[in-house]
Protein backbone atom coordinates (compact mmCIF):
# COMPACT_ATOMS: atom_id res chain seq x y z
CA UNK A 1 0.00 0.00 0.00
CA UNK A 2 1.12 3.56 -0.46
CA UNK A 3 3.30 4.32 2.29
CA UNK A 4 3.36 8.28 0.94
CA UNK A 5 -0.17 8.88 2.29
CA UNK A 6 -0.49 11.17 4.85
CA UNK A 7 -2.21 9.42 7.77
CA UNK A 8 -1.47 5.47 8.55
CA UNK A 9 -4.94 5.05 10.12
CA UNK A 10 -8.05 7.31 10.55
CA UNK A 11 -10.80 6.81 13.04
CA UNK A 12 -14.80 7.37 12.29
CA UNK A 13 -17.03 7.58 15.04
CA UNK A 14 -14.49 8.57 17.86
CA UNK A 15 -17.11 11.26 19.48
CA UNK A 16 -19.84 7.80 20.36
CA UNK A 17 -19.59 5.47 23.28
CA UNK A 18 -17.32 2.47 21.72
CA UNK A 19 -15.72 4.58 19.09
CA UNK A 20 -14.71 7.04 22.24
CA UNK A 21 -13.17 3.26 23.71
CA UNK A 22 -11.44 2.80 20.51
CA UNK A 23 -9.60 6.12 20.62
CA UNK A 24 -8.73 5.75 24.03
CA UNK A 25 -7.19 2.34 23.15
CA UNK A 26 -5.48 3.82 20.10
CA UNK A 27 -3.50 6.53 22.00
CA UNK A 28 -2.12 4.61 24.87
CA UNK A 29 -1.62 1.50 22.88
CA UNK A 30 -0.50 2.65 19.03
CA UNK A 31 2.89 3.46 18.49
CA UNK A 32 4.50 6.65 19.32
CA UNK A 33 5.04 7.40 15.25
CA UNK A 34 1.68 6.75 14.54
CA UNK A 35 0.08 9.19 12.06
CA UNK A 36 -3.83 9.45 12.77
CA UNK A 37 -6.94 11.62 12.69
CA UNK A 38 -9.70 11.63 13.88
CA UNK A 39 -13.17 11.63 11.32
CA UNK A 40 -16.68 12.83 11.87
CA UNK A 41 -19.35 16.19 11.27
CA UNK A 42 -18.97 17.68 14.45
CA UNK A 43 -15.56 19.48 14.93
CA UNK A 44 -16.19 20.67 18.54
CA UNK A 45 -16.98 17.29 19.83
CA UNK A 46 -13.94 15.54 17.81
CA UNK A 47 -11.76 18.63 19.43
CA UNK A 48 -13.00 17.54 22.71
CA UNK A 49 -11.99 13.93 21.99
CA UNK A 50 -8.44 14.76 20.89
CA UNK A 51 -8.14 17.33 24.29
CA UNK A 52 -9.23 14.38 26.27
CA UNK A 53 -6.89 11.55 24.59
CA UNK A 54 -4.23 14.05 25.01
CA UNK A 55 -4.65 14.75 28.64
CA UNK A 56 -4.88 11.17 29.59
CA UNK A 57 -2.22 10.10 27.19
CA UNK A 58 0.32 13.04 26.53
CA UNK A 59 3.02 11.27 24.87
CA UNK A 60 1.35 9.70 22.43
CA UNK A 61 0.79 10.68 18.87
CA UNK A 62 -1.62 13.49 18.41
CA UNK A 63 -4.45 13.24 15.90
CA UNK A 64 -5.41 15.36 13.45
CA UNK A 65 -9.06 16.57 13.20
CA UNK A 66 -11.33 15.81 9.77
CA UNK A 67 -14.77 17.42 9.42
CA UNK A 68 -16.45 15.15 7.08
CA UNK A 69 -20.13 13.34 7.37
CA UNK A 70 -20.31 9.69 6.16
CA UNK A 71 -23.34 10.15 4.06
CA UNK A 72 -21.01 12.52 1.80
CA UNK A 73 -19.86 10.40 -0.88
CA UNK A 74 -17.17 13.50 -2.31
CA UNK A 75 -15.86 13.60 1.04
CA UNK A 76 -15.33 10.08 1.77
CA UNK A 77 -13.53 9.76 -0.89
CA UNK A 78 -11.18 12.13 -0.10
CA UNK A 79 -10.67 10.46 3.37
CA UNK A 80 -10.19 7.44 2.04
CA UNK A 81 -7.65 8.86 -0.76
CA UNK A 82 -5.45 9.91 2.49
CA UNK A 83 -5.18 6.89 4.87
CA UNK A 84 -3.57 3.41 4.42
CA UNK A 85 -6.18 2.39 7.48
CA UNK A 86 -9.63 3.49 7.87
CA UNK A 87 -11.46 2.18 11.35
CA UNK A 88 -14.98 2.84 11.70
CA UNK A 89 -17.96 2.61 14.88
CA UNK A 90 -20.54 4.18 13.00
CA UNK A 91 -23.46 2.10 12.42
CA UNK A 92 -26.14 1.01 11.92
CA UNK A 93 -23.79 0.09 8.71
CA UNK A 94 -26.49 -0.31 6.17
CA UNK A 95 -27.77 3.08 6.54
CA UNK A 96 -24.34 4.76 7.46
CA UNK A 97 -21.50 2.72 6.10
CA UNK A 98 -22.07 2.28 2.35
CA UNK A 99 -20.35 5.34 1.19
CA UNK A 100 -16.82 5.00 3.34
CA UNK A 101 -16.08 1.08 2.23
CA UNK A 102 -17.10 1.92 -1.82
CA UNK A 103 -14.64 4.56 -1.36
CA UNK A 104 -11.89 2.24 0.43
CA UNK A 105 -12.56 -0.47 -1.85
CA UNK A 106 -11.49 2.18 -4.63
CA UNK A 107 -9.06 3.39 -3.18
CA UNK A 108 -7.29 0.84 -2.11
CA UNK A 109 -7.61 1.27 1.86
CA UNK A 110 -8.02 -1.03 4.26
CA UNK A 111 -11.06 -1.28 6.27
CA UNK A 112 -11.96 -2.58 9.60
CA UNK A 113 -15.55 -2.05 11.35
CA UNK A 114 -17.61 -3.59 13.77
CA UNK A 115 -20.93 -4.31 11.88
CA UNK A 116 -22.84 -7.95 12.66
CA UNK A 117 -25.41 -6.65 10.06
CA UNK A 118 -25.29 -9.87 7.41
CA UNK A 119 -27.32 -7.65 5.05
CA UNK A 120 -24.22 -4.96 4.97
CA UNK A 121 -21.39 -7.52 4.66
CA UNK A 122 -23.26 -9.22 1.68
CA UNK A 123 -23.89 -6.11 -0.01
CA UNK A 124 -20.59 -4.83 0.19
CA UNK A 125 -19.43 -8.24 -0.96
CA UNK A 126 -21.58 -8.23 -4.13
CA UNK A 127 -20.94 -4.57 -4.89
CA UNK A 128 -17.08 -3.68 -3.49
CA UNK A 129 -15.30 -7.22 -3.38
CA UNK A 130 -14.03 -7.23 -7.14
CA UNK A 131 -13.25 -3.70 -6.78
CA UNK A 132 -10.96 -4.30 -3.65
CA UNK A 133 -9.53 -7.32 -5.20
CA UNK A 134 -8.28 -5.35 -7.65
CA UNK A 135 -7.16 -2.14 -5.54
CA UNK A 136 -5.64 -3.92 -2.66
CA UNK A 137 -7.95 -2.70 -0.15
CA UNK A 138 -8.59 -5.04 2.31
CA UNK A 139 -11.99 -5.25 3.84
CA UNK A 140 -12.32 -6.77 6.69
CA UNK A 141 -16.18 -6.98 8.89
CA UNK A 142 -17.16 -7.75 12.26
CA UNK A 143 -14.02 -6.65 13.72
CA UNK A 144 -15.31 -6.70 17.49
CA UNK A 145 -17.33 -9.64 19.75
CA UNK A 146 -18.99 -10.27 16.52
CA UNK A 147 -17.04 -12.30 15.08
CA UNK A 148 -12.99 -11.86 15.91
CA UNK A 149 -13.52 -14.27 19.43
CA UNK A 150 -15.93 -16.80 17.37
CA UNK A 151 -13.73 -17.02 14.06
CA UNK A 152 -10.14 -16.66 15.79
CA UNK A 153 -11.40 -19.32 18.30
CA UNK A 154 -12.46 -21.59 15.65
CA UNK A 155 -9.03 -21.02 13.56
CA UNK A 156 -6.98 -21.38 17.32
CA UNK A 157 -8.93 -24.93 17.49
CA UNK A 158 -8.30 -25.89 13.91
CA UNK A 159 -4.50 -25.29 14.32
CA UNK A 160 -4.66 -27.80 17.12
CA UNK A 161 -5.45 -30.61 15.43
CA UNK A 162 -4.30 -32.56 12.62
CA UNK A 163 -3.86 -31.51 8.68
CA UNK A 164 -6.07 -32.90 5.98
CA UNK A 165 -8.85 -34.38 7.90
CA UNK A 166 -12.39 -33.80 7.94
CA UNK A 167 -12.88 -31.39 11.11
CA UNK A 168 -15.97 -30.28 13.27
CA UNK A 169 -15.43 -28.04 15.27
CA UNK A 170 -18.96 -26.49 17.67
CA UNK A 171 -18.43 -23.13 19.55
CA UNK A 172 -20.54 -22.37 22.41
CA UNK A 173 -21.25 -18.87 24.06
CA UNK A 174 -21.29 -17.81 27.36
CA UNK A 175 -21.36 -14.08 28.62
CA UNK A 176 -22.54 -11.93 32.00
CA UNK A 177 -23.17 -8.63 29.68
CA UNK A 178 -25.69 -6.68 28.15
CA UNK A 179 -25.75 -5.27 24.43
CA UNK A 180 -24.45 -2.31 23.94
CA UNK A 181 -27.10 0.64 22.56
CA UNK A 182 -25.22 0.62 19.18
CA UNK A 183 -25.71 -3.29 18.67
CA UNK A 184 -29.46 -2.79 19.53
CA UNK A 185 -30.11 -0.40 17.36
CA UNK A 186 -28.21 -2.61 14.51
CA UNK A 187 -30.10 -5.59 15.26
CA UNK A 188 -33.66 -3.60 15.24
CA UNK A 189 -32.80 -1.89 12.05
CA UNK A 190 -32.19 -5.90 11.09
CA UNK A 191 -35.16 -7.19 11.69
CA UNK A 192 -36.99 -3.88 9.96
CA UNK A 193 -34.57 -5.06 6.36
CA UNK A 194 -35.39 -8.99 7.01
CA UNK A 195 -36.29 -8.76 3.23
CA UNK A 196 -33.13 -6.66 1.71
CA UNK A 197 -30.91 -9.39 4.23
CA UNK A 198 -32.78 -12.34 2.80
CA UNK A 199 -32.19 -10.58 -0.93
CA UNK A 200 -28.79 -9.73 -0.23
CA UNK A 201 -27.80 -13.24 0.73
CA UNK A 202 -29.41 -14.73 -2.34
CA UNK A 203 -27.71 -12.09 -4.55
CA UNK A 204 -24.33 -13.49 -3.00
CA UNK A 205 -24.84 -16.93 -3.04
CA UNK A 206 -25.69 -16.78 -7.01
CA UNK A 207 -22.35 -14.46 -7.91
CA UNK A 208 -20.24 -16.16 -5.03
CA UNK A 209 -17.84 -18.83 -6.52
CA UNK A 210 -18.36 -22.30 -5.32
CA UNK A 211 -15.36 -23.17 -3.27
CA UNK A 212 -13.51 -26.81 -5.23
CA UNK A 213 -12.08 -29.76 -4.20
CA UNK A 214 -13.60 -28.95 -0.55
CA UNK A 215 -16.89 -29.09 1.58
CA UNK A 216 -18.07 -27.08 4.32
CA UNK A 217 -21.30 -27.50 6.39
CA UNK A 218 -23.31 -25.91 8.85
CA UNK A 219 -23.88 -28.14 12.00
CA UNK A 220 -27.45 -28.96 12.17
CA UNK A 221 -28.98 -27.30 14.98
CA UNK A 222 -30.60 -28.61 18.14
CA UNK A 223 -31.56 -27.35 21.35
CA UNK A 224 -30.01 -29.65 23.82
CA UNK A 225 -28.77 -30.55 27.67
CA UNK A 226 -24.65 -30.54 28.27
CA UNK A 227 -23.31 -30.65 31.63
CA UNK A 228 -20.10 -30.50 30.86
CA UNK A 229 -20.89 -26.74 29.72
CA UNK A 230 -23.50 -26.42 32.77
CA UNK A 231 -26.97 -25.45 30.71
CA UNK A 232 -28.77 -25.88 27.62
CA UNK A 233 -26.62 -25.33 24.01
CA UNK A 234 -29.09 -23.62 21.74
CA UNK A 235 -28.06 -22.48 18.02
CA UNK A 236 -26.99 -18.92 17.96
CA UNK A 237 -28.35 -17.33 14.15
CA UNK A 238 -25.49 -14.25 14.76
CA UNK A 239 -23.43 -13.62 11.78
CA UNK A 240 -20.73 -15.37 13.43
CA UNK A 241 -20.99 -18.71 12.28
CA UNK A 242 -21.04 -17.37 8.55
CA UNK A 243 -18.22 -15.96 9.42
CA UNK A 244 -16.07 -18.91 10.96
CA UNK A 245 -17.22 -21.01 7.63
CA UNK A 246 -16.16 -17.95 5.36
CA UNK A 247 -12.72 -18.38 7.00
CA UNK A 248 -12.91 -22.21 6.49
CA UNK A 249 -13.75 -21.49 2.89
CA UNK A 250 -10.50 -19.47 2.28
CA UNK A 251 -8.28 -21.74 4.11
CA UNK A 252 -7.36 -25.10 3.33
CA UNK A 253 -5.70 -25.50 6.89
CA UNK A 254 -9.50 -26.08 7.62
CA UNK A 255 -9.22 -29.36 5.88
CA UNK A 256 -10.92 -31.30 2.79
CA UNK A 257 -14.74 -31.42 5.01
CA UNK A 258 -15.14 -28.72 7.68
CA UNK A 259 -18.40 -28.15 9.78
CA UNK A 260 -19.42 -25.40 12.38
CA UNK A 261 -21.78 -24.78 15.02
CA UNK A 262 -22.48 -21.75 16.78
CA UNK A 263 -24.26 -21.35 20.27
CA UNK A 264 -25.28 -20.12 23.13
CA UNK A 265 -25.28 -21.50 26.57
CA UNK A 266 -27.96 -21.12 29.34
CA UNK A 267 -28.13 -22.40 32.45
CA UNK A 268 -32.41 -22.91 32.45
CA UNK A 269 -34.65 -23.90 29.35
CA UNK A 270 -36.74 -20.80 30.38
CA UNK A 271 -34.14 -18.66 29.33
CA UNK A 272 -34.03 -20.16 26.08
CA UNK A 273 -37.57 -19.42 25.67
CA UNK A 274 -37.82 -15.91 27.16
CA UNK A 275 -35.04 -15.18 24.59
CA UNK A 276 -36.70 -16.41 21.70
CA UNK A 277 -40.15 -14.69 22.93
CA UNK A 278 -37.99 -11.49 23.17
CA UNK A 279 -36.88 -11.57 20.26
CA UNK A 280 -39.57 -12.62 18.35
CA UNK A 281 -41.41 -9.51 19.56
CA UNK A 282 -38.87 -7.82 18.75
CA UNK A 283 -38.43 -8.64 15.15
CA UNK A 284 -42.57 -8.13 14.97
CA UNK A 285 -42.57 -4.78 16.18
CA UNK A 286 -39.71 -4.02 14.05
CA UNK A 287 -41.50 -4.66 11.10
CA UNK A 288 -43.95 -1.28 11.00
CA UNK A 289 -42.43 2.02 11.41
CA UNK A 290 -45.02 3.67 14.68
CA UNK A 291 -43.40 0.11 16.09
CA UNK A 292 -39.96 0.13 15.33
CA UNK A 293 -39.49 4.28 16.53
CA UNK A 294 -40.73 2.75 19.60
CA UNK A 295 -38.30 0.03 20.15
CA UNK A 296 -35.34 2.36 18.80
CA UNK A 297 -35.90 5.04 21.74
CA UNK A 298 -35.52 1.85 24.26
CA UNK A 299 -31.78 2.69 24.05
CA UNK A 300 -29.59 5.07 22.66
CA UNK A 301 -26.63 4.78 20.47
CA UNK A 302 -23.63 6.52 21.70
CA UNK A 303 -24.44 6.01 25.80
CA UNK A 304 -23.00 2.77 27.35
CA UNK A 305 -22.27 1.24 31.34
CA UNK A 306 -20.02 2.93 33.67
CA UNK A 307 -16.35 1.64 33.93
CA UNK A 308 -17.55 -0.23 37.00
CA UNK A 309 -20.00 -1.80 34.92
CA UNK A 310 -18.06 -2.85 32.50
CA UNK A 311 -15.14 -4.58 34.78
CA UNK A 312 -17.69 -6.97 36.17
CA UNK A 313 -18.99 -7.88 32.68
CA UNK A 314 -16.93 -11.17 30.81
CA UNK A 315 -17.37 -13.25 28.65
CA UNK A 316 -16.34 -17.25 27.21
CA UNK A 317 -16.48 -19.18 24.44
CA UNK A 318 -15.33 -22.63 24.42
CA UNK A 319 -15.08 -24.24 20.97
CA UNK A 320 -14.86 -28.80 20.94
CA UNK A 321 -13.01 -29.77 17.78
CA UNK A 322 -12.51 -32.79 16.37
CA UNK A 323 -11.02 -35.07 13.67
CA UNK A 324 -8.33 -36.84 12.38
CA UNK A 325 -8.30 -38.85 15.56
CA UNK A 326 -7.92 -36.07 18.04
CA UNK A 327 -10.52 -34.44 20.40
CA UNK A 328 -9.57 -30.42 21.60
CA UNK A 329 -11.74 -28.53 23.67
CA UNK A 330 -10.50 -24.54 23.71
CA UNK A 331 -11.55 -21.05 25.18
CA UNK A 332 -11.53 -17.93 24.13
CA UNK A 333 -12.25 -15.39 27.48
CA UNK A 334 -12.47 -11.98 28.04
CA UNK A 335 -13.75 -8.89 30.05
CA UNK A 336 -16.83 -6.66 28.98
CA UNK A 337 -17.45 -8.08 25.06
CA UNK A 338 -19.73 -5.03 24.53
CA UNK A 339 -17.56 -2.30 24.78
CA UNK A 340 -14.22 -2.66 26.39
CA UNK A 341 -13.22 -5.73 24.65
CA UNK A 342 -14.83 -5.03 21.72
CA UNK A 343 -13.05 -1.51 21.03
CA UNK A 344 -9.96 -2.94 22.02
CA UNK A 345 -10.32 -5.97 19.05
CA UNK A 346 -11.22 -3.16 16.44
CA UNK A 347 -8.02 -0.89 17.82
CA UNK A 348 -6.12 -3.96 17.74
CA UNK A 349 -7.37 -4.81 13.74
CA UNK A 350 -6.56 -1.68 12.62
CA UNK A 351 -3.08 -1.74 14.23
CA UNK A 352 -2.50 -5.12 12.54
CA UNK A 353 -3.70 -3.65 9.16
CA UNK A 354 -1.34 -1.10 9.50
CA UNK A 355 2.04 -1.97 10.46
CA UNK A 356 1.99 -5.78 10.78
CA UNK A 357 3.70 -8.25 7.68
CA UNK A 358 0.33 -10.13 6.51
CA UNK A 359 -0.99 -12.60 4.03
CA UNK A 360 -1.45 -10.90 0.29
CA UNK A 361 -4.63 -10.70 0.03
CA UNK A 362 -7.44 -8.40 -0.79
CA UNK A 363 -11.11 -8.00 -1.04
CA UNK A 364 -13.74 -8.77 1.66
CA UNK A 365 -12.07 -11.23 4.15
CA UNK A 366 -12.53 -12.53 7.52
CA UNK A 367 -10.13 -11.38 10.47
CA UNK A 368 -8.72 -14.98 10.23
CA UNK A 369 -8.09 -14.80 6.69
CA UNK A 370 -6.81 -10.98 6.52
CA UNK A 371 -4.67 -10.95 9.68
CA UNK A 372 -4.58 -14.74 11.27
CA UNK A 373 -1.60 -15.12 13.44
CA UNK A 374 -0.91 -11.78 13.69
CA UNK A 375 -3.80 -10.47 15.20
CA UNK A 376 -3.98 -13.50 17.74
CA UNK A 377 -0.89 -12.53 18.71
CA UNK A 378 -1.74 -9.14 19.43
CA UNK A 379 -4.85 -9.93 21.52
CA UNK A 380 -2.82 -12.29 23.55
CA UNK A 381 -0.82 -9.34 24.32
CA UNK A 382 -3.85 -7.48 24.94
CA UNK A 383 -5.17 -9.58 27.63
CA UNK A 384 -7.71 -12.03 25.67
CA UNK A 385 -6.77 -15.34 26.64
CA UNK A 386 -6.97 -17.59 24.22
CA UNK A 387 -6.06 -21.52 25.52
CA UNK A 388 -6.80 -25.57 25.25
CA UNK A 389 -8.45 -26.84 28.11
CA UNK A 390 -8.38 -30.43 26.92
CA UNK A 391 -6.50 -32.56 24.30
CA UNK A 392 -6.86 -36.13 23.96
CA UNK A 393 -6.98 -39.11 21.06
CA UNK A 394 -10.10 -40.44 19.64
CA UNK A 395 -8.67 -43.80 18.54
Amino acid sequence: MDGQRRYDLVLFGGTGFTGGLTADYLAANAPPEMRWALVGRNRSKLDAVASRLAAAAPDAAVPEIIEADASDRDAMRDVAATTRVVVTTVGPYALYGKELVAACAAAGTDYADLTGEPEFVDRVWVEHHADAERSGARLVHCCGFDSIPHDLGAYFTVKQLPEGAPLTVNGYVKTNARFSGGTYHSAVNGFARARQTLGAAKERRQLEPRVEGRKIHSAPPRVRRDERLGGWTVPLPTIDGAIVRRSAAALDRYGPDFTYGHHMVAKHLATVGGVAGGVGTAFALAQLPPTRKLLLKLKTPGEGPSEAERERSWFKVVFVGEGGGKRVVTEVRGGDPGYSETSKMLAESGLCLAFDDLPQRSGQLTTAVAMGDALLERLLKAGISFRVIESSETG
